[in-house]
Parts: structure tokens; sequence; C-alpha cells
């Protein structure tokens, strides 16, 4: 999301580069959300377009991509992929069972809060696949219904992922562009989240939690599990400790260290490959690497190259300085109202349309809001306000995040029914309260 320079589209039979880009950006939007065709080729093939028509050329395309968002997302996948073939993600759930004692209400809200924790350190998709098939084999022994705990896992992953910088890529794409910190993300917005969490845990166990019973037999068969037998390699889950350690400090001392977060997460992978790896000869570091490689979401990597040249080439077109004087307008460059509209806005459209390109057009279109409210430093409400609408918005339907669809497909795998509506009418409301409670903390504290 870089600044308009002084490009100049050339759109073929000297059509007007506004309108053309503008029906590129809603054709591209119409069909991710129709889900006929995967997400990752239609933004590609938009960002095609985009430059065949002539409203970008390639130098300027490549100018909108952020490399930051990239190097982050890709250098987290591939220090998450290596450490859970250890298998501690599990045994961390295994525990938070065992301090429930094996009751089904406990069991509801540790495995809450273990999402929580666990996708605010990691993203929330890598936190669900998995939570998930944990949970599954927890509800089989307790032979509760595994439903509720899946729903609750989905509300978690994305309020704990609002709470960091690392945690949702909404927070990813709002960091890399404005230059927030990591430290930043945690002092602004965590105190809202502990709230929210404990409203959700709350919502939770009053819907579901305080009705569930189980008999001591099967307790007795879940408390039997044993943490140590989910670790399948001692040596790589010291590793990656120490490297995912050494990551997240390095994080909070990006600053006065002078590091961006892409080029942590990046060091990171390479350290935790290298130590993975070096015993081995040729043939077996290839095969380590390419696995390593293979379990990177490339679908999610490439649908943001493509997004950031499309959004870059309304941004260059002028639609989003156009949206930008009518947000204003509507508003009356009142910060609180435009701060608010915008908490709301995000929350409504993001349960809509996926929460990842509702942010990439925000972000220009917010930060071209900037004289209007004092420069770059007016504008740290909005992007408060636009993290928590779009973070905890996502939770309002099944296509309002990633982990949100991650969790119905592995449900489904399973063989239990996790439809959209059955989510939804559960969801939006729950969603709504997380926003109300983030409006509160954002007038209180910024406005």
């Amino acid at each position: 999301m870089h600044s308009v320079g002084h490009f100049a589209p050339h759109v073929i039979f000297g059509l007007n580069p506004l309108w053309v880009s503008t029906v590129i950006l809603l054709v591209v939007y119409g069909v991710i959300m129709s889900e006929r065709l995967n997400r990752a080729i239609v933004a590609l093939l938009g960002a095609g377009v985009m430059i065949a028509i002539g409203v970008l050329d390639q130098v300027e395309a490549v100018k909108g991509i952020d490399f930051n968002t990239i190097a982050l997302l890709t250098g987290m996948m591939i220090l998450v992929a290596i450490t859970r073939r250890c298998g501690v993600f599990q045994a961390v759930a295994i525990w938070s069972v065992k301090v429930a004692r094996a009751k089904p209400w406990g069991i509801l809200l540790m495995l809450q809060l273990t999402t929580a924790v666990v996708s605010a350190l990691l993203d929330n998709v890598t936190t669900v696949l998995l939570i998930v098939p944990v949970t599954l084999a927890i509800t089989r022994e307790l032979e509760v219904p595994p439903y509720p705990f899946l729903f609750a896992e989905v509300f978690a992953s994305n309020i704990g992922g609002t709470a960091t910088l690392i945690g949702d890529p909404p927070n990813i794409l709002i960091g890399s562009s404005v230059g927030l910190t990591f430290n930043d993300f945690v002092l602004n917005l965590t105190p809202v989240i502990l709230v929210v969490m404990a409203a959700q845990a709350l919502m939770i166990h009053w819907w579901w939690g305080r009705a569930m019973l189980s008999t001591p037999e099967h307790q007795a068969r879940v408390m039997a599990m044993k943490e140590s037998d989910a670790i399948t390699d001692w040596t790589l889950l010291k590793q990656s400790s120490v490297v995912i350690g050494a990551v997240i400090v390095v994080f909070v001392f990006a600053k006065p260290l002078h590091l961006e977060p892409g080029s942590i997460a990046m060091l990171g992978a390479a350290v935790l490959m290298w130590l993975e790896n070096h015993p081995h000869h040729a043939e077996k570091q290839s095969e380590n690497v390419t696995r390593a490689f293979g379990e990177v979401e490339w679908i999610t990597i490439f649908f943001f190259v493509g997004l950031f040249m499309v959004v870059h080439g309304v941004e260059v077109a002028g639609l989003l300085s156009w949206l930008a004087d009518l947000l204003l307008k509507a508003t009356g460059g009142d910060l609180t109202v435009t701060t608010l509209a915008i908490l709301w806005a995000s929350a409504v459209l993001s349960a809509i349309i996926d929460n990842i390109p509702f942010v990439a057009t925000m972000i220009p279109l917010i930060k071209s809001t900037a004289p209007a409210f004092g420069g770059e430093e007016g504008l740290l409400p909005l992007w408060w306000a636009l993290s928590l609408g779009a973070c905890l918005g996502g939770n309002g339907t099944l296509v309002g995040a990633s982990a949100n669809l991650t969790v119905a497909g592995l449900a489904e795998r399973g063989g239990i029914k996790f439809g959209f509506m059955q989510y939804t009418k559960t969801a939006f409301p729950m969603m709504l309260v997380s926003v109300a409670i983030s409006h509160v903390y954002v007038w209180w504290r910024y406005l």
C-alpha cells in the first residue's frame, strides 16, 4: 500500500482508468464472494487484467505489493509447519483439558483460552488446524457434542488473533503499511481483547457449557491421556521453542533494532530450517525443505500478491481518494463519527466479505484522509477501529475469516454438520456484542 507516485495510466481505447479499475475491483470481489473460483486465481487474473489494459504497468504494479506482509506471513507459516511436527500443540491441548479436570464446561473454557493465546502468537488459521483434531478426539472420548467446542474455537481464534500484529492477516496488513509495531498492537488492543474474550466465554458457557454433562468413566478416559505421548520429537521441540521464543522477543524490540517484522520472521524460518537440516545429508535436506515449503499456504500468499496489485490499480486511478472525500463529507470530517463509522462498517462488511480484501482496500482510503485529521498521527484511532472491526467482524459469518472456513471444512470431513445459517444465527449477535464492547473502548480511550 504505497503512496501513489506520478504514474499516469494509459488505458487501451482511451477508456477512463477510474471506471475500468473500479469494474475490475468489483468483478474480483464478486467472484471471490461467489466462491466459484479459487480466490488466488481471481486475484491474479484481476491483477493481470489491470496491467494488460494499462491501468498499471508492471513496475507500478509491483510497487503495490507489500513485501513486509508477504515475508511475515511466509516466515511464520514455515516456522509453524516445522514446529507442528514435534506434537507440541497437541500436548498443550491435552494439558489444558487436564487442568479442567475433564469437566465438559471446563474443557470448553480451557480450549477457548488455549486457542486465543496460541492465535495471538501464531496465526489463527494455523491454530485451528492444530487444535481442532485434538478437540474432536476429546469430544469423542467424553461423548459430548463437538459443535459447541468448534464454534467457540472459531470465535476464540479470531478474538485472540486481534490482540497482536502477527495474530490475524488484517493486523499484518495494517501494521506493515502504517509502520505500527508488535508492541503498538499489544498495548492498544490487548486490553479490550481481554474484556471481549471474557464476554465471549460467558456467552458460550450460558448458551452451551452449563448444560453439558459427561459420565465419570468418560472423564477418566480423558484424564488418562498423556501430554508426553503427543510429543514425537523432543529435539525439534527444544529447537522450535527457542527459535519461536527468540522471534517473538525480536518482534518486541524490532524498533530499536531497526528491523521489520517480515525480515524477523524470514530469518527465524531460515534458522529453524537450518537447525532441522544440518545433521542430514543433501537428499534428506531437500526432502525436509520441500515438505516445509509445501505446507506454506501458497494460495493465501498469491491471493495477497494479486490483491495488492488490484487495490493499487484503483488507488492510482483515483477511486480511493474520491471515496475518502465522500467518507469525510458523510461524517462531516468529525474524528469521533469517522472512527466509530469505520468500526461498525468494518465489522458488518467483514462478516459479509472476507476481511483481508476489505482491509487491503480500506488502508489507502484511510491514509488519504490524513490531511483532514492533522496528519498521520491523527489517524491512529482509525487504525485501531479498522483492526477491531475487521478482525472481530470476521466472526459474524462462516465466510468472514479464513479460520471459520477452515474449521467448517475439518468438521465436515469428520462428519459434523457445520452449516452457514446454523453458524450465523448464533455468531452474528455474539459478534455484535464484541464490537459494542470495542465501541465503548475506542470512544473512551481515543476520542
